[in-house]
């Protein structure tokens, strides 16, 4: 999603400055250029050459400090930037940005920014909840920013409180996220998707279970793509490993049968419901209550009674109303031919078709995948292999954009 967008950070006077080289670095992996624009008191905390190094650009700090005699340094560099990102954020320049103030490179840059801009606070709980800084952070909103609520945790001045600044890794989840809604067409505005990911666990007595080898990792790229195209999102995940994508409402469970309840349950109000979680065929009959310990019979041999579990993607294809019902067809051979019985035995709209095993770069566990869409409509679209979440972005434009026989 950032690969060669023009990102500004804007970095003021607070102690997370210290951070802010690594977030930069972050981003620059994830393809983005950026540059940079320093308060004099952010200089205090981290130098400029820290980040020039960094991003291989040099940084503004001086407002008057004019290089090219073609062109107005924090002008050129408004015009330049897809997106500012403010952080960290003090209360001084939430000030500033509110009121209009432009008297020094940070401010003044920010005012003559007309792209989305994304404020990061940081700063003592006391200052955050001060009713001035409340006002101006909803003037800010009001105008159309963007603003990322601060963490709770241990503070600069050694107790908890409001005002940490968020984890890096949500601070670059939550610029795809916006970058994603100024560059794509919001398909699925004002629409409800429901997403299954992850795979089920069947208990056979307190530490063990049956399950299988799916991550999680493509419906979470589902979820993430849906929300980068406009759905509101509700994820019912069994996996604690990978961060949930911003905006997405999140509902665990662990096996088959609370995945089915959950799923008939948000089923009902959704508009798109996509089973990608991987569902035992079966579950035991009879789970111990305590720890099976190892038997020393001649045969040497332990017997569990396995019963089948229910059928989530055709049960909830039997109710539907306006929904559209999507699943997935992992197999590890006739891929197309498999995928179309699913599709046909199971009544839903459509079936999305990967080939999966060790012989298999894609599938389960792996960054990439190549799928095919099949239609009830009789369609096929087979896309190139890609990364998972390009491969889901895919998906869902044309899932979204294809009419369907009904």
């Amino acid at each position: 999603m950032l690969r060669d967008k023009h990102i500004g950070i804007f970095i003021t006077g607070g102690i997370a400055s210290y951070k802010i080289p690594e977030l930069a670095r972050q981003l620059i992996k994830k393809g983005a250029m950026v540059r940079v624009v320093m308060s004099k008191a952010a200089t205090e905390f981290i130098t400029p050459l820290t980040m020039q190094i960094l991003t291989k650009q040099a940084v503004l700090v001086d407002v008057f400090d004019e290089k090219n005699p073609a062109s107005v340094q924090h002008v050129e560099m408004a015009d330049w930037v897809d997106m500012a990102v403010v952080v960290p954020a003090t209360a001084n320049i939430i000030a500033k940005m509110a009121n209009g103030i432009a008297d020094e490179i940070v401010s003044t840059t920010l005012l003559a920014v007309n792209k989305p801009r994304l404020i990061v606070p940081a700063m003592n709980t006391k200052m955050y909840d001060n009713p001035a800084t409340q006002n101006n952070l909803e003037t800010l909103a009001g105008y159309g920013d963007y603003i990322m609520e601060p963490e709770t945790g241990f503070l600069a001045e050694g107790y908890e409180g409001k005002g940490r600044l968020p984890e890096l890794g949500s601070i670059v989840q939550m610029i795809e996220f916006l970058m994603a809604k100024h560059s794509y067409p919001q398909l699925l505005a004002n629409k409800k998707v429901v997403i299954s990911a992850g795979a089920t666990k069947e208990r056979i007595d307190p530490v063990r279970y049956i399950t299988n080898d799916s991550s999680g990792k493509m419906g979470y790229a589902m979820a993430t793509a849906a929300t980068w195209l406009g759905a509101d999102v509700t994820l019912v995940s069994s996996t604690q490993r990978l961060t949930a994508p911003i905006n997405t409402h999140v509902i665990p469970f662990e096996n088959a049968l609370e995945l089915q309840t959950a799923m008939e349950t948000e089923a009902k109000q959704a508009d798109y419901v996509m089973m990608v979680a991987a569902v035992s065929d079966y579950r035991v009959a009879h789970p111990q209550e305590q720890k099976i310990k190892k038997q020393h019979h001649q045969s040497n041999q332990l017997t569990l009674e396995l019963i089948e579990n229910p059928d989530i993607l055709k049960g909830l294809a039997a109710q539907k109303n306006q929904q559209i019902m999507i699943g997935f067809a992992a197999e590890t051979e006739n891929l197309i031919e498999h995928a179309q019985a699913k599709l046909q035995r199971k009544k839903v709209d459509w079936i999305i078709a990967n080939q999966v095993g060790k012989n298999h770069q894609t599938g389960f566990n792996t960054d990439d995948n190549q799928v095919t869409l099949l239609s009830a409509n009789g369609e096929r679209f087979p896309l190139p292999l890609m990364s998972k979440l390009e491969t889901a972005l895919a998906a869902w434009q044309i899932i979204a954009q294809t009419p369907l026989n009904k």
